[in-house]
């Protein structure tokens, strides 16, 4: 063993004391602590430095140090835990009981100000109607988990207002039908929807790009308001291409413009376009009405109210939001106009869709049961 700098703690064992110790060394059923704290003596004893001891047996020096100390003032009953430290005594079943009973409740219901639980607040709610005389936040933890709780979580959820019938589920199973089967070559499919308010949000310093030795991005805090932009983007979704563009406002006169720039885009040869949108106003008004009589190549597929997450253009403002948007200081809305239209260009070189698997579709239908009645 290595040895360091004789420890200032000289031990010496009796005979008596060092059986014990060794004893504790064999035996299979000796608590791993005081086994520990008997090779440290024995190690001492033997002459071998407190830094020594501490290596060999996996503790700080200081804790080789300490535990001398109290052989040294106690002998061997001094190696024992002090009263009162160790593991706490059970709490009886009725404790994990009402712990259950207050994580299933809101705590506005004991005239509590949260929002909601957690361990901290439990264990001190326990203490405070008497149920104990103390608990730990740990403790709570373990019961809360042998209950699958988790009052701390919240997710949101959303009140059947518009009723899940056979009509929502012909709408969810016509999208599908648009999404997954083959498409004649005159017809195609295109998921449209705006994002609105984007604000360029000028900044007074520029943008500083990312330096070496961990320095990441730096942006300025403070900035500026300079309008806000709405952006209409159509995505093709058996090819993945992006049609859009910018409005200032977002009205029925934007709407059938951008009808308008992608009918003129679309070519010819394709006689129906199928436009998946949401259900508001602006895409089902009176003049857009007007427009889609004349112009029968369009067809409107409206998406079930509240089902969004239907609309494949989504997902692509989701990448939009992430790689273009993440960091917002264009200096002008023309500026932030014209990175949206590169981003559009750039998209389209290497346009993707996105492909619904067959494993996502029976899901989706499975939650539809009115379908199958």
């Amino acid at each position: 063993m290595a040895r360091g700098r004789k420890s200032s703690l000289r031990i010496v064992l009796a005979p008596e004391a060092r059986q014990t110790l060794e004893r504790w060394q064999r035996s299979a059923t000796m608590a791993a602590g005081l086994a520990r704290r008997g090779k440290m003596i024995l190690l001492l004893a033997a002459g071998s430095s407190q830094s020594a001891v501490a290596q060999a047996v996996g503790v700080q020096r200081t804790v080789v140090r300490q535990w001398a100390k109290r052989f040294l003032a106690q002998r061997v009953d001094g190696l024992a835990d002090a009263p009162g430290r160790g593991a706490k005594g059970v709490f009886p079943p009725e404790v994990a009981i009402h712990v259950v009973r207050l994580a299933r409740g809101r705590p506005d219901m004991l005239s509590r100000s949260l929002s909601q639980w957690d361990c901290h607040e439990l264990a001190r709610q326990l203490v405070t109607e008497g149920i104990v005389q103390e608990i730990s936040a740990a403790t709570v933890r373990r019961m809360l988990a042998a209950h699958q709780l988790k009052p701390w979580r919240h997710h949101l959820w959303l009140h059947p207002k518009h009723p899940r019938d056979a009509a929502f589920s012909a709408t969810v199973a016509e999208l599908i039908d648009l999404y997954t089967r083959h498409l004649r070559a005159d017809e195609m499919v295109l998921s449209l929807d705006e994002k609105t308010s984007w604000q360029p949000r000028p900044r007074p310093s520029p943008t500083l790009p990312a330096r070496p030795h961990h320095l990441p991005n730096r942006v300025e805090h403070e900035d500026t308001r300079a309008g806000a932009l709405n952006l209409l983007a159509a995505f093709d979704t058996r090819s993945g291409k992006v049609y859009g563009h910018g409005y200032e406002r977002k009205r029925q006169r934007e709407f059938i413009a951008f009808l308008d720039a992608v009918d003129v885009e679309v070519d010819e040869h394709i006689r129906t376009i199928h436009l998946v949108c949401d259900n508001v106003s602006t895409h089902h008004g009176k003049e857009v009405r007007q427009w889609l009589a004349h112009h029968p190549r369009f067809i409107v597929h409206f998406t079930p109210v509240h089902c969004s997450w239907m609309n494949h253009v989504e997902q692509w403002f989701s990448i939009l939001q992430r790689k273009r948007l993440r960091i917002v200081d264009f200096e002008s809305k023309d500026q932030l106009h014209t990175k949206l239209d590169q981003f559009i260009r750039e998209w389209n070189q290497h346009a993707h869709p996105f492909n619904w698997s067959t494993k996502s579709v029976a899901k989706i239908m499975a939650a539809a049961p009115a379908l199958a009645a």
